[in-house]
C-alpha cells in the first residue's frame, strides 16, 4: 500500500488538458493577459467540479503539486466549438467555458485523464504561447 500523499504510476499519468483561443488575446479583440488566463481557470475548475467524483479526477486532485496541466491554443471560436463536438461524439467529459453575458466560447478544459486516452484529438493543437 502506498504512503498516504504518494503518487502512484495510474496518477502520475494523468493530465487535464485545457485549450484556450489564441485570437483572444491579438487584435482586433486584444484581451488582458489575466482575462485570457482566468478563462483556463474557468474552464479547468468547471471540469474538476462537474467530474468531482469520476475516479481519475480525484486522484489527479490528491496529487497536489505534482498535478499535471497541458494548455493548448486552439486558434478562434470554430476550431474551439468544432473540439468540442469531436469530444462530445467520443464521450469524453470536458466544460466548454462560455464567456457570459457575451455567450461566447473561449476555453474548454477536459477533466483529468490518462494522456494516451484523449492525446489523439488534440494532437492538432499547439502549446499556448
Amino acid at each position: 500500500m502506498a504512503a498516504p500523499g504518494a503518487v502512484t504510476a495510474a496518477a502520475a499519468a494523468l493530465v487535464q488538458y485545457v485549450v484556450l483561443r489564441g485570437d483572444l488575446a491579438r487584435p482586433p479583440r486584444s484581451w488582458p493577459l489575466g482575462a485570457v488566463v482566468a478563462q483556463g481557470c474557468h474552464a479547468a475548475l468547471g471540469a474538476a467540479h462537474a467530474h468531482r467524483q469520476h475516479p481519475d479526477t480525484r486522484a489527479y486532485l490528491e496529487m497536489g503539486g505534482a498535478m499535471r496541466t497541458v494548455v493548448l491554443e486552439a486558434p478562434d471560436e470554430a476550431a474551439l466549438t468544432a473540439l468540442a463536438e469531436t469530444l462530445r461524439e467520443q464521450s469524453i467529459d470536458h466544460e466548454l467555458w462560455m464567456e457570459q453575458p457575451e455567450n461566447v466560447a473561449t476555453c474548454l478544459a477536459l477533466r483529468p485523464y490518462p494522456k494516451d486516452q484523449v492525446h489523439q484529438h488534440l494532437k492538432k493543437f499547439k502549446l499556448l504561447k
